[in-house]
């Protein structure tokens, strides 16, 4: 879109969609807008007027370059219109969030002659915290000579008054409850993987939300409509809101319903929304209600009956029995209580729930976001440092948990290592809250958009010198290169590119488009397990250092400023014992640990909300992903993995020549950040080969949540995670918990279709899969398909493995389809026949948001996703389930068209080495 006629027709295409004009971001069209409004009898001044006030978006759009600037000519007289005086250009200015913005007030402080104007700037400044390098270089240099309203500039801000004047937070906030769905809440309800493409597009987006359930939608505006003077609070009834992935758009999408809006003259951004389950939020969910300034509440309405002596009490099938504690059904009006911190009811205190309202979150919810914290903390400790005094306490202070006489586990290690701003030379524990340094900065394709959205509204520009690497995937929009991704990947690629990352696809055609999936790659360029990573994904999930999943805004903060904050996490142990029979696959001890630990402690899942510290040993990180990829359906916040020195220096050996490989093609940038990835790489690995400092353990002393021990002896065959979707229960339905041995399907459950792909696997999969194939014709004569197996290797990088090892031969051989990269698919494939598709690297089925299974299949999947309409959608005769394991019964499942009995499934793997994985039969321990 160039031109103001183009922006009529696009005006009248939304309309007929129910929708606004969307919100302008480019120059050219700002330019034509402001031609209309100078031009007093232009018949579309009055429109005009309107878009330049109400519908720019802000930060380091080029349409509010264009916007600054001719704001600045109003306010030095150079441009006149009756409609904007003086004083509203300085309100406009106050809400472009930085950037050029920020320049215009500064050119009118710093170089302007009429004081009053400057005066006028100045009063804005001190409202802005979206200052960056050279904004404050600036203004210390005028300080340094002398200038008077620098110094009052940096004094406001060492004392925070951009903080400190806003509002207070309200003491009561009345909310009615509308309860989203029964069980666990996945953030596809609120922001479905099929409408992906629409994320950066808000108000259409909103438009998705319960996937596109009109009947909902409907109920929820009624609600609003019966209590205009209430806020909407979602609620995941018997269930976790928010599970798995962190997902912004849904965040943005429940703002966009119930939530309060941020500026009245930016458009569909909405903040504070509130959002509650009863077992909580997600954690990785709930980093991003803080992004937003919101509320997320653990309810507990629903408790585990116990007996006398304290044992939960289970019904008929084992299950746990639960009482009611109190009703949030639909339409219940409750209090918030923010000074007591407490959930009300008539006046009846309900719970306490002092965690949703820490000193901390009060602030975002204050500030309307975490953003405006962490950069006003970051300017206020600038302008001190400036002016030479001690910071002043202004924020809370942030909690610092020292135990006299406690070791650190690895989580506590790693924070403790990268941690800034805390006391010095202070040991911290679990709970202490921590703003940390990052290392690796990972955005996927489906959210970076957002992202860049988010950086430009953040008036951000260039990646901050303190991360290592930052890498922009293209793995989700793999399957397709259909119009939408056309349009959408190459803009997301330019600009990823030019703020400093890494890119999937060179904006310059340079080198081969790469769709390798955005775990795989990070684990990859991750060089040091002492790693922080951030990834724009929930399997953000790394084998060496701690990686989290985080929301588009969480990435673009990390991108900008290099740090991230949060309260370090507490820790569970998982140690191994016992011996793998040689027909068992390491994924099968993955699902293991799930059910283990869930029998263990009497269905409470240790895992949700800590870190997973599994101590692996001796397995490589190619195949330790496998563990700490899951570790998001077992709805831990991180994972952590154990290794020995040597196992370590295998593991970044394979990663170093990796970035070399991806530095052959063509993908390094100006500043040689992979380059700079191997020299790290090498020391790391000089480090551990002369035991300079050894592999990253924790301490003999540390103290744990909880301590599992997994019994190997006890997987006697396959272990499938089951969607149950036809469970009584709906709250039991697409838990991920539900994990089954392979003997309970009586090898009689008909499959429609496999699944090979997704993080889960690696390159050991793949020849698994050829040499199951090669078993399966000499034992039978011949490889024929009962059901259809798609295949999706997750790196070009394994491709080319494969190829050199002979393996791609072999798939290629039973193959009916190849990828082809000088021929993308440019539709979603509805129908598949029976046979194997080898389909270019990337996410494929388990994303859901190009292709899927038929509906009302039965699938059979490596993947990570069970939820409902995730892999494959209901059919009107019957719901569609993805049930999950590992590759050799995906692969076996195909050729039978159906759940292989034992006596099947061992002779199929005969003679395949599936796992190498044994318990380390070392102390893992400092």
């Amino acid at each position: 879109m160039h031109t103001y006629k183009d922006y009529l027709i696009e005006i009248e295409e939304r309309k007929a969609q129910g929708l606004q004009p969307k919100p302008i971001d480019g120059q050219e069209l700002l330019s034509d807008i402001i031609s209309q409004i100078k031009d007093i009898n232009n018949q579309y001044r009055e429109d005009s007027l309107n878009f330049f006030i109400y519908n720019v978006l802000p930060g380091t759009t080029s349409a509010a370059s264009v916007k600054s600037k001719f704001l600045k000519e109003i306010i030095l007289g150079e441009s006149k219109v009756d409609e904007i005086t003086t004083e509203f250009a300085f309100e406009l200015l106050s809400h472009m969030k930085g950037g050029p913005s920020i320049t215009v007030l500064l050119d009118l402080v710093l170089l302007g002659k009429d004081i009053e104007i400057a005066k006028q700037a100045a009063e804005v400044l001190k409202t802005q915290v979206f200052l960056y390098e050279a904004d404050i270089e600036r203004l210390e240099d005028a300080y340094k000579k002398g200038c008077p309203i620098s110094k009052e500039l940096l004094e406001s801000y060492a004392q925070a008054e951009f903080f400190t004047k806003l509002p207070e937070v309200e003491e009561e906030i009345e909310v009615v409850t509308y309860i989203a769905g029964v069980g666990d809440i996945s953030t596809d309800l609120l922001s479905p993987g099929a409408d992906a493409h629409s994320r950066s597009d808000r108000e259409l987006h909103g438009q998705c939300i319960f996937e596109h359930n009109k009947d909902m939608q409907n109920e929820l505006l009624a609600l609003k409509e019966k209590h205009p003077d209430k806020r909407v609070m979602l609620v995941a009834e018997k269930g976790t809101m928010g599970v798995g992935s962190s997902r912004m758009s849904g965040v943005n999408n429940v703002a966009l319903w119930t939530g309060v809006e941020s500026s009245p003259y930016v458009p569909f951004i909405n903040i504070a929304p509130v959002i509650a389950g009863t077992n909580g939020i997600s954690p990785i969910f709930l980093t991003t209600v803080g992004v937003t300034g919101g509320i997320g509440i653990d309810l507990q309405n629903w408790v585990k009956q116990k007996d006398a002596e304290g044992n939960t009490i289970v019904d008929k099938d084992g299950e746990p029995v639960l009482k009611q504690m109190y009703s949030v059904e639909t339409g219940t009006v409750l209090t918030i209580n923010t000074k007591e911190k407490k959930l009300y009811s008539n006046n009846v205190a309900l719970k306490d729930i002092s965690t949703a309202l820490t000193p901390q979150k009060m602030e975002f919810i204050k500030a309307g976001g975490s953003y405006a914290v962490v950069f006003g903390k970051k300017l206020q400790t600038i302008a001190c440092k400036i002016l030479g005094i001690d910071i002043p306490q202004v924020y809370a202070t942030s909690k610092e948990i020292s135990i006299e006489g406690q070791g650190l586990t690895a989580v506590e290690k790693i924070f403790n290592k990268n941690a800034v701003g805390n006391t010095p030379g202070k040991k911290l524990h679990a709970g202490s809250d921590v703003r940390v340094e990052v290392n690796i900065v990972g955005s996927q394709d489906t959210t970076g958009l957002m992202t860049s959205q988010e950086l430009e509204m953040m008036a951000a520009n260039v990646v901050s010198p303190i991360v290592d690497a930052g890498y922009q995937s293209g793995c989700h929009t793999a399957s397709v290169w259909d119009d939408k991704s056309k349009a959408n990947i190459p803009r997301l690629m330019k600009f990823m590119n030019d703020f400093g990352l890494i890119t999937a696809r060179d904006p310059k055609g340079n080198y081969h488009a790469m769709t390798d999936v955005i775990h795989k790659v990070l684990n990859d360029i991750t060089i040091d397990d002492w790693a922080i990573i951030i990834g724009g994904d929930s399997h953000t999930r790394m084998s060496k250092g701690v990686a989290f999943g985080a929301d588009s805004g969480t990435v673009a903060l990390a991108l900008a400023t290099g740090e991230a904050t949060m309260p370090i996490p507490q820790s569970v142990k998982v140690t191994f014992k016992g011996d793998m029979r040689s027909f068992m696959d390491f994924r099968d001890v993955v699902h293991a640990t799930q059910q283990q630990m869930l029998k263990q402690f009497k269905g409470e899942n240790v895992f949700q909300g800590r870190i997973i510290e599994v101590h692996l040993g001796t397995l490589t990180a190619d195949q330790a992903f496998t563990f700490t990829d899951w570790t998001a359906e077992m709805k831990a916040k991180a994972s952590i993995c154990i290794s020995e020195d040597d196992t370590l220096i295998e593991s970044l050996e394979v990663a170093r020549d990796r970035i070399q490989i991806m530095i052959e093609k063509g993908m390094d940038n100006e500043k040689q950040m992979l380059q700079g990835l191997i020299d790290k790489a090498n020391a790391r690995i000089t480090e551990l080969k002369t035991g300079i400092k050894p592999a990253l353990t924790p301490d003999a002393d540390a103290k744990y949540y909880a301590e599992v021990v997994i019994d190997l002896d006890e997987i006697a065959e396959p272990m499938i995670a089951d969607p149950d979707v036809n469970n009584n229960d709906v709250s039991k339905r697409y838990t991920h918990d539900t994990i089954r041995p392979l003997s309970f399907y009586g090898g009689t459950k008909k499959v429609d279709l496999g699944f090979v792909g997704s993080c889960m696997v690696h390159k050991g999969d793949m020849k698994i899969l050829a040499q199951m194939l090669k078993n399966i014709e000499a034992q039978h004569g011949k490889v024929e398909f009962k059901a259809p197996l798609v295949v999706a290797p997750p790196t070009y990088n394994i491709v080319d493995e494969l190829k050199a090892e002979g393996d791609w031969e072999v798939l290629q051989k039973y193959s009916g389809f190849e990828f082809d990269d000088n021929a993308p698919k440019g539709l979603a494939r509805t129908k598949y026949e029976n046979l194997l598709y080898l389909e270019r690297p990337g996410c494929n089925l388990c994303m859901g948001n190009q292709e899927k299974a038929e509906p009302g299949d039965t699938v059979m999947a490596t993947s990570t996703r069970l939820f409902q309409g995730r892999v494959v959608k209901d059919s009107g005769e019957k719901k569609g389930e993805s049930l999950l394991s590992s590759t050799p019964v995906v692969v076996l499942s195909t050729i039978l068209g159906r759940t292989p009995t034992m006596q099947e499934y061992e002779k199929a793997v005969d003679g395949i080495v599936l796992t190498k994985f044994k318990p380390s039969q070392k102390q893992l321990v400092g």
